[in-house]
């Protein structure tokens, strides 16, 4: 389990560009259809808690996932093997990077990378509202809330500049005040 966990997490520290948010996709395809560590609702429920916590979304996400397999140990495993590819590469790449990061070609290929970050971004987002039951067959009073919510939090991040926590404590009181 723990070589296995720290694999996993090694490769989606490897092969995710764009910070933790564009790496839900890959963490998503790991977990719950490779290896089936768990339900969608259990992903998409320490996504939620990670992206409230300090730290990096990724990072948190690691350490959860890694207690829940494999306790203390496979918290601090994952953690590292979600880190050590960035760490090492920027060890590495920095200095080229910063000399040719005005060259054409580097710049325009950042162009496609931003590009798709977003498009990963926006897919990890739709897969966890298809799991939170944001698209169903037939939506029910439970679906139209959520539907207020997102996009009441939306709104609110966007127009009203509202901070992040503020408006992932707001949406977790109106969801205690529906569902509780």
């Amino acid at each position: 389990m723990l070589i296995h966990l720290f694999a996993m997490f090694l490769l989606v520290g490897l092969v995710s560009f764009g910070g933790g948010y564009a790496m839900i996709p890959l963490i998503q395809e790991e977990i719950l259809k490779r290896y089936h560590w768990m339900e969608a609702g259990q992903l998409a429920d320490i996504v939620a808690v990670a992206g409230m916590s300090p730290g990096p979304i990724a990072t948190n996400i690691a350490v959860a996932v890694g207690y829940q397999q494999a306790g203390w140990l496979g918290a601090a495993l994952a953690a590292l093997a979600v880190v050590l590819p960035s760490f090492a590469l920027i060890l590495a790449a920095g200095k080229l990077f910063f000399r040719y990061r005005d060259h054409p070609r580097v710049a325009a290929a950042f162009y496609g990378l931003r590009a798709v970050v977003v498009g990963l971004i926006v897919y990890a987002a739709v897969s966890f509202a298809r799991h939170a039951g944001l698209w169903t067959g037939t939506p029910d009073w439970r679906t139209w809330c959520q539907i207020a919510i997102f996009a009441g939090s939306l709104f609110s991040l966007i127009y009203l500049h509202k901070h992040p926590f503020v408006v992932i404590l707001l949406s977790g009181l109106v969801g205690i005040a529906l569902y509780g």
